[in-house]
């Protein structure tokens, strides 16, 4: 017989063991359409199949000058990073449309890690993927991956995909 709990999971009882699955409500990709991001969105439409959940794909967009000539070339960069991630996101929608998954879509400034666990903070999401690397590889071996970032601040479970 199975039953819910008040911690999002539901378990059987049986005589001679318990057993739990854990059920996810909300689930977060950070996508940025590397490779491991697409691996991490090919899991989020798999794990809300399962369990039913709510999937949202959040685009963080990074690197806008800092000290700009002009305030023109502020709003051209800023409106090139709209586009640009607009369409990373509009793939992904459609990727988890053909998978009869509807997916919600975020596009914030600012830096990944911090936005990622600010906003499944915010969101109050229950799971967060993402993927192993990502656009900044080289960045990562000296500072650590955006993943390693999340895992460790997250206020969910976080799950990694490679």
């Amino acid at each position: 017989m199975w039953e819910r709990s008040s911690i999002s999971c539901i378990y059987r009882k049986n005589d001679s063991k318990l057993e739990m699955r854990i059920m996810y409500k909300k689930i977060l990709v950070a996508y940025d359409g590397s490779e491991g991001a697409n691996k991490a969105l090919e899991a989020g439409i798999n794990l809300a199949k399962i369990h039913g959940a709510e999937l949202v794909a959040l685009s963080v967009q990074e690197g806008l000058p800092r000290f700009a000539s002009t305030i023109d070339e502020v709003q051209e960069e800023k409106a090139y990073a709209n586009q640009h991630y607009g369409k990373l996101l509009e793939k992904a929608r459609a990727r988890a449309q053909e998978a009869g998954v509807e997916l919600k879509t975020i596009m914030r400034p600012g830096h990944p890690a911090k936005t990622i666990v600010q906003v499944a903070k915010e969101g109050k999401f229950d799971l967060v993927l993402v993927g192993h690397t990502g656009l900044s590889e080289v960045w990562a071996a000296f500072l650590g991956t955006t993943a390693e970032k999340v895992s460790r601040h997250a206020p969910c479970s976080v799950l990694i995909v490679r």
